[in-house]
């Protein structure tokens, strides 16, 4: 028998700008993107806010079209088959879809009915959900009264009402505590390993990325930088990282200075205070480091040495660290 080696998500090229009025340039969020993913995996969009995840997610599931490039999901055209496509998607997006004055029952029913299913098929479905959930002691309270870790699994089950091909999370834990979140975690990862579903994860946590994605792409300014499994990423980095925390006292730039002169350092850079290199040996790498900054006269608060991780990865790809470019975005929306 022939394996299907058909992508279930493919994106070529895309390119969307949306005009910003008021005589300001337009603004491109998509710049060229391109991915493709396989059938039954979680595939990642590790970026922070504006990186062009969402624009991606709303051209891939009929929301938004796309100015340039051509995408398929579940090897349907979006552009020439977008009611197609819509059969064979879950959606869920970042804001809230659920009604807070119907329980969550009903939601889950009109749900399955505006998506083509009968009056005893959604009930079911719907009964079958929120038992996989553990919502069904809440099944027939007002969503108003849910906890911010049940309205988001309520959100997950409407998307997966009509048992989709391909099911859409838009930034999916966003706002959850700790607990909530690994719940849902565990919900995704059932969906590609029990039901052979395809997920499409944008996401700006890098231990989320890391946990759940079987393969990912980096995305900075609309354009992917770097793609691969996570593991494969983080072992394109050689060596080791070495981070350093200077004391508020330090100037960073002296110590980039300082540490130019050790010669097992690369890529030294500094965010604020915290400095970062690699060296192939990071254990006999610190103390030559923390020697030439204590001759600067530069105190340090604190120093470690670990495996290259996705946030090195991004710094590598942008120039900047996942959590500063995070920061960055949320002081411009603001």
């Amino acid at each position: 028998m022939a394996i299907n080696t058909t992508p279930a998500l493919e994106a070529d090229g895309l390119v969307k700008t949306y005009s910003t009025g008021r005589g300001k340039p337009p603004i491109r969020a998509l710049d060229g993107l391109s991915f493709a993913a396989d059938a039954g995996t979680v595939f990642g969009l590790l970026g922070p806010n504006g990186a062009g995840k969402s624009t991606t997610i709303k051209i891939l599931s009929t929301l938004a079209k796309a100015d340039a490039g051509r995408a398929t999901v579940a090897g349907i055209d979006v552009s020439r088959h977008p009611a197609r496509v819509r059969k064979a998607i879950g959606f869920v997006a970042q804001k809230p879809v659920s009604d807070p004055v119907d329980t969550g029952r009903e939601n889950l029913v009109l749900a399955g009915r505006l998506q083509g299913l009968s009056a005893p098929d959604a009930r079911a479905r719907a009964a079958e959900l929120l038992d996989r959930f553990g919502l069904g002691d809440a099944a027939d309270r007002q969503v108003k009264t849910y906890s911010g870790g049940m309205a988001r699994k309520l959100d997950v089950a409407i998307g997966l009402m009509n048992r989709p091909q391909v099911l859409f999370l838009d930034e999916p834990t966003t706002g959850l505590d700790p607990e909530a979140r690994a719940e849902l975690w565990a919900e995704i990862e059932k969906m590609t390993r029990i039901e052979n579903m395809t997920v499409l994860l944008t996401t700006h946590y890098l231990e989320e990325a890391d946990r759940l994605a079987a393969r990912l792409a980096i995305v900075d300014h609309g354009t992917v930088v770097a793609r691969g499994t996570p593991e494969e990423l983080k072992n394109g980095l050689r060596g080791d990282a070495v981070i350093i925390e200077l004391a508020p006292d330090s100037d960073p730039a002296y110590a980039l200075a300082a540490l130019a002169n050790v010669e097992a350092l690369r890529e030294i850079g500094a965010d604020g205070r915290t400095i970062r290199a690699r060296a192939d040996l990071g254990a006999a790498t610190l103390p030559q480091a923390l020697a030439a900054l204590e001759l600067a006269g530069l105190p340090v608060a604190s120093a470690t040495v670990a495996r290259p991780s996705l946030d090195d990865v991004y710094l590598r790809h942008t120039g900047r660290t996942l959590s500063k470019a995070q920061n960055h975005a949320l002081e411009n929306a603001s």
